[in-house]
């Protein structure tokens, strides 16, 4: 990693030119991924590390505004990509409702003993 936390730089320590940033990309994926991960679509672009890695925080639970600010992006363009993702979090969402309305009921039947 670069001292500016780039993770690529050139060989003078500079910026990878954007005409060169696919054939930087393509060679650190063929040294990180196994011969049938390279096959795949596994991190086909820089991209899709971005795109897993904020399925994967609202997956986990972050709310989806600070998932947006984090990824420096308005919450209306979160919803647009990833509202499909959002909608199969409707049981997950349920249960952490359902926990933090227990332990609300357990909290108030101890203050009123």
């Amino acid at each position: 990693m670069a001292p500016d936390g780039r993770l690529f730089r050139n060989a003078a320590g500079n910026y990878v030119e954007a005409a060169a940033y696919g054939i930087t990309w393509a060679r650190a994926r063929r040294k990180a991924l196994a011969d049938h991960e390279q096959s795949s679509l596994l991190a086909k672009r820089p991209y899709d590390l971005r795109h897993a890695g904020i399925s994967f925080w609202l997956y986990s639970g972050v709310d989806p505004a600070e998932c947006a600010r984090r990824a420096g992006q308005s919450i209306q363009v979160l919803f647009q990509y990833y509202a499909k993702f959002l909608d199969g979090l409707q049981e997950h969402s349920n249960s952490l409702i359902e926990e933090s309305m227990q332990e609300w009921n357990r909290r108030s039947a101890e203050a009123a003993d």
